[in-house]
C-alpha cells in the first residue's frame, strides 16, 4: 500500500503538512511572544531507510525531539534541526542567564526547553490530523535527542523501521522574527503498518 500512492493520496498529505506548518507557527508565536512564520512546507512520502539522504549531511550534529501517538492513528514522530540552531531556538524561551553554569546544566535546561517547543510542532501536526478527522490523538512524553543525523537516522530506522516502512517529512523554515538566520526545521512522520491506509479511508481518498 504504502509504496502505490497516487496524486490524489500526496495532495490529501501535503494538505495535513500545510495544516500542521499552520497551527505550529501560531502555536510557537503565543510560546515565543513574538512572530514566527513558516514557509509553505514541501511534503514527501520516502523510505524510512532513505530518510537521511532527504535532510543533509549524515555527519551534521541535530537535535530531535520524538513523540508517539496510538489509539486512531499509530504513529510515531519527530521533530528535526540542526543543533545550534535548536540551541537559538531553545534560548528564546529560557528566562535566565546561563552564562554562569556549567555545560551539563545549560544543556538539560535547553533540551527542557526544546522538549517543549517540540511538544507543541509535533501536536501541531497531529491537531491538523485530529482536525480532519475527528480522532482523539494524545501523545506520549516528549524525548529529546542530540547526535549527528546519520546516527539519528539509524537509531529511528532500527527503533521504528519495524513499525512502518514509509516515512512522511515535512521540511519547512521556521522564521522568528529578531533572529539573525532562519531556523529550518522537519516533521518526520512514520506511521505504524496499516495506519496511513486507515488516515487516506479517513479523508476519503482511498
Amino acid at each position: 500500500m504504502e509504496h502505490d500512492f497516487t496524486t490524489v493520496h500526496m495532495d490529501a498529505i501535503k494538505e495535513i503538512g500545510n495544516i500542521g506548518t499552520g497551527n505550529a507557527a501560531t502555536a510557537l508565536s503565543k510560546l515565543l511572544g513574538r512572530m514566527v512564520d513558516m514557509d509553505v512546507p514541501v511534503a514527501d512520502l520516502v523510505p524510512i531507510y532513505e530518510v537521511a539522504a532527504h535532510y543533509g549531511s549524515p555527519e551534521m550534529p541535530v537535535c530531535a525531539v520524538l513523540v508517539r501517538t496510538e489509539e486512531n492513528f499509530s504513529c510515531s514522530l519527530l521533530f528535526m534541526i540542526e543543533e545550534h540552531k535548536a540551541d537559538m531556538l531553545a534560548d528564546l524561551i529560557i528566562p535566565m542567564d546561563m552564562s554562569g553554569m556549567d555545560e551539563d546544566t545549560q544543556l538539560q535546561i535547553r533540551n527542557s526547553a526544546l522538549s517543549e517547543q517540540g511538544n507543541i510542532i509535533l501536536g501541531a501536526f497531529l491537531n491538523a490530523i485530529a482536525m480532519i478527522t475527528g480522532w482523539v490523538l494524545p501523545t506520549t512524553t516528549p524525548a529529546v535527542a542530540r547526535d549527528m543525523l546519520g546516527s539519528i537516522m539509524d537509531l529511528v530506522a532500527s527503533m521504528f523501521g519495524v513499525m512502518g516502512d514509509s516515512a512522511m517529512l515535512v521540511k519547512t523554515n521556521l522564521h522568528v522574527i529578531d533572529l539573525d538566520e532562519d531556523l529550518g526545521g522537519t516533521v518526520i512522520m512514520i506511521p505504524d503498518p496499516g495506519s496511513l491506509k486507515t488516515l487516506l479511508s479517513k479523508l476519503g481518498v482511498l
